[in-house]
């Protein structure tokens, strides 16, 4: 008889050549894209050059997008790029993106029709597993696998078990995607699903969009979940007929499939969400902040919420208002499609007229890089995805993790404040 298993599971058995896998077993699987960017990718050329292994398994099926300190903060950012940018020129490497055509990595590879449904990708960097909203297994991994699987094209795993996260209703007016991952990291914590496969199911993901499931997977790794999948509906299969000429493959989980844990979520239920300092788990919905917190900065971009959507809802708030005198509101488009489009509908005058300052696409101020590093005992409210201490700079500043919605609204009010009407 054979075995069920989950979405995950029938995508690392196909790419192993085996007929079922189950959790906890070794195996070795092809990939279909090895990503990485300039921090990870300088220490994985390294360890290539250590195994003396001059060529790549596959030019096309490597991305290196220089994405975290560029456009270059310092001079030790430059030799990084430059370091990758000569590597890429020897293997003649496909999918190189530097300044003027590089996106923050997880919102670019989707946009360029790299990540599709069925692919089995891993990326030197931790929300690799972004690319879970098109059905696909994408995992983060160290720099040490990266170079591993730029000489083979293939990569250990250990099969992941699953928490299926069944998603009912419809969330309402600016709740977003952001709003539904810190409500889950709240309710599991930030080692909830250790290792395991978050699998998203049921009728409510209709009611999310694309930019939504990126930004639920991107998150996964918050709540320590080895990467986070959706089923392939018809907005995805949309979206990727849009924006790749691969060829995907959909896979379903089984009915019977084994799950450690379920949840259901009611979308119509869940609220606008803070995470407070100094961990993702430490959340409170808009309406239990008693207090009033004033904070000096607002972010509102990154690999989580820098895509179109949520570029418009930040615009939609901040039209015809001012940022407080007091906070310094950094807009940063997550790639260089979605700055041109933000700018022909206008959202960028909407930010720069509302006193914010829109940035070239980065990773910047999300890692403590550059671009809005926090002072001693400043406050941010951020879109980003981790608010770890000294996580954006000093370790005696605080970030607040939010949704573009609460993030523009906070920054008009000057401290954390929800978005209305």
């Amino acid at each position: 008889m054979k075995k069920a298993m989950t979405i995950t599971q029938k995508i690392l058995a196909d790419h192993a050549g085996l007929e079922y896998v189950e959790a906890g077993q070794l195996i070795e699987a092809r990939l279909d894209l090895v990503l990485g960017n300039d921090i990870t990718t300088p220490v994985a050329i390294r360890e290539m050059e250590k195994i003396n292994k001059d060529g790549v398994y596959d030019k096309d099926k490597i991305a290196l997008v220089m994405d975290h300190f560029t456009p270059n903060r310092d001079i030790k950012s430059a030799e990084n790029c430059m370091c990758v940018r000569n590597f890429a020129n020897k293997h003649e490497i496909s999918h190189y993106y530097d300044v003027g055509k590089m996106g923050i990595e997880h919102a670019l590879l989707p946009e360029q029709g790299l990540t599709v449904a069925g692919d089995v990708i891993i990326g030197a960097d931790s929300h690799t597993c972004t690319y879970g909203a098109l059905g696909a297994f994408s995992t983060g991994v160290g720099s040490t696998d990266m170079a591993a699987g730029m000489a083979t094209g293939k990569a250990w795993f250990k099969v992941p078990s699953a928490i299926k996260f069944n998603l009912i209703g419809k969330p309402s007016k600016w709740v977003s995607g952001k709003d539904v991952i810190l409500h889950i990291i709240g309710l599991i914590g930030v080692d909830g699903a250790l290792y395991r496969s978050m699998e998203f199911a049921g009728e409510g993901i209709k009611n999310l969009s694309m930019d939504d499931r990126f930004t639920i997977c991107n998150m996964a790794i918050e709540a320590g979940g080895k990467n986070g999948i959706f089923p392939v509906d018809d907005l995805a299969i949309e979206y990727m007929k849009a924006h790749s000429k691969k060829p995907y493959k959909i896979y379903e989980a089984d009915e019977d499939a084994v799950y450690d844990e379920e949840y259901t979520i009611d979308l119509s239920s869940l609220k606008s969400t803070v995470a407070f300092p100094h961990l993702p788990e430490n959340t409170k919905t808009i309406d239990e902040i008693k207090e009033e917190i004033k904070i000096q900065q607002v972010v509102i971009g990154s690999c989580t919420n820098g895509r179109l959507d949520d570029l418009r809802i930040a615009a939609k708030i901040l039209e015809g208002k001012k940022v407080d005198d007091n906070v310094r509101c950094i807009i940063i488009p997550a790639t260089q499609n979605i700055y041109l489009q933000a700018m022909e509908e206008g959202l960028l005058k909407t930010f720069i007229e509302a006193g914010a300052v829109v940035s070239t696409p980065t990773c910047g101020p999300c890692l403590g890089g550059h671009m809005g590093i926090l002072a001693k005992g400043e406050r941010c409210v951020s879109t980003t995805n981790r608010n770890f201490v000294g996580r954006m700079g000093h370790v005696e500043s605080e970030i607040y993790l939010a949704s573009p919605a609460v993030a523009a609204a906070s920054a008009i009010a000057g401290h954390i404040a929800a978005p209305c009407d």
